[in-house]
């Protein structure tokens, strides 16, 4: 009797232990079996108590009263199907009719109490069916990619989904985004991910980064083109218009419509063209976005207004000539100008990390999701990396993105360098490959003399 109890002293300890120091394992070890338990003893009572069943039909009633049974208890949602994961439990229910799949989104923070679960996510696989994803523990805490993740075409992944799904960016299905975010949030670890993903894609990585290039020019030897100014970035995205105005005087060349010529084989976009005519696709990455927006006299407006004009044109027509533009920075308002609004308007894909007031956030979500404005606000500051991630349906999730070290990013793009396209109108912007300084360098600074 001792030595039972002394295991079970000790299964519980270990138990104990890794929930504290490891809670992937210890929801691998033992906290499906356990939550699967809870869930199946509680379900009906939950579902009662959230709203979420019907009154028992007439024909019930009707047979309770002939046989003088009880009156039928009302009738929860039936479970389909429960299918442990990695990070959760996925249940996928059937509606009782009457129900709305509405009514289970509007209830998964009372569902996440009621079943004692980190979270709780609601979504419609079809009519009549409603899938409830739960997470067994905070997965946003440590983010671990899993060790297998889809890459096919320009879909890579960047960031953990809060319900332990991978967060995936998909340049052919939503072509243009932005990233807000306050200083310390994430931002910059999130373009680097985006980055190292890119980097092992046959693409051509265009960057601007005004901050005299500290973040962009480690990563040079995978870049076609880098402006670390607004002068050669007025330049540099004028000669984008240009290529993208040719990219579609080859796809309309190419075209070839005639009534003996197949509809498959006819193309809007440079993705119907044959391989040996594909334009390589270019991801144009924008780093603080309001240094090229700003201006302190008449000829700084004038290329302020460059600026603004061939990224507006980018976003609008860029897609289908293989152009995708990531633009990233601290506030996005009109504040900045003309056109800043319609350009924000072209941009699908909305991340906002920690933002310092909810105007910031409004600027990523207000004219898509209210909710999604008010999760962005919500962002603690010892969690960088985590942000909110929508698009223009009105849908959104909490993310975070797993860290990677400048170092790493550098890494991985010396390594697939050879990648690198060289196109002969971006030549006069290709950066030269980083060298190292041999100069001394004072401590620090000597006094001025004395006059």
């Amino acid at each position: 009797m001792t030595g039972t109890a002394i295991g079970l002293l000790a299964v519980v300890g270990l138990a104990l232990l890794l929930k504290w120091r490891r809670p992937a394992w210890y929801w691998l070890a033992f906290g499906i079996a356990l939550a699967a338990v809870r869930v199946l003893i509680r379900y009906s009572s939950v579902m009662d108590a959230c709203g979420l069943t019907v009154p028992p039909s007439r024909l019930r009633l009707a047979w309770a009263r002939i046989a003088h049974r009880p009156i039928p208890a009302p009738r929860p949602p039936r479970i389909l199907a429960m299918r442990p994961t990695r990070t959760g439990l996925v249940l996928r229910l059937g509606l009782r009719p009457g129900q709305d799949a509405f009514d289970f989104a509007a209830s998964t923070d009372r569902l996440r109490h009621s079943l004692t679960m980190q979270g709780v996510t609601s979504r419609e696989i079809k009519s009549g069916v409603v899938e409830l994803r739960m997470t067994g523990y905070d997965v946003l805490k440590r983010v671990q990619m899993p060790a297998r993740v889809e890459r096919e075409g320009l879909r890579i992944p960047v960031a953990l989904r809060e319900d332990g799904e991978v967060h995936y960016r998909d340049y052919r299905q939503v072509p243009h985004a932005l990233n807000v975010g306050a200083t310390e949030s994430g931002k910059s670890v999130y373009q680097r991910q985006l980055v190292k993903e890119l980097a092992a894609l046959d693409v051509a990585l265009v960057g601007i980064d005004c901050k005299e290039g500290v973040e962009l020019y480690p990563l040079a030897r995978r870049f076609s083109a880098l402006a670390d100014n607004a002068d050669d970035a007025a330049d540099l995205l004028d000669v984008l218009v240009e290529r993208m105005a040719a990219t579609y005087r080859i796809v309309r060349r190419e075209q070839r419509i005639s009534s003996d010529v197949p509809d498959a084989e006819i193309t809007a976009d440079i993705w119907g063209l044959p391989d040996h005519l594909r334009p390589v696709p270019i991801v144009l990455l924008v780093d603080e976005v309001a240094e090229l927006s700003l201006f302190a006299n008449a000829a700084e407006k004038k290329r302020r207004e460059r600026i603004v004009t061939a990224l507006v044109r980018l976003v609008q027509l860029g897609r289908a000539a293989g152009i995708y533009v990531e633009i990233c920075g601290q506030r996005f308002g009109s504040e900045l100008g003309d056109g800043i609004t319609m350009l924000r308007a072209q941009l699908t894909g909305r991340t906002a990390h920690r933002v310092n007031d909810e105007a910031s956030a409004k600027m990523a979500f207000g004219d898509i999701s209210p909710d999604a404005v008010f999760a962005a606000t919500q962002i603690p500051a010892n969690r960088p990396g985590t942000a909110v991630a929508g698009d223009s349906t009105g849908g959104w999730v909490r993310i975070r993105t797993p860290f990677t070290s400048l170092r790493q990013a550098v890494n991985v793009c010396n390594a697939n360098a050879h990648r690198t396209p060289d196109l002969p109108e971006l030549a006069p912007f290709r950066p030269l490959p980083p060298t190292v300084s041999l100069a001394k360098v004072p401590a620090q600074a000597e006094a001025p003399a004395s006059v």
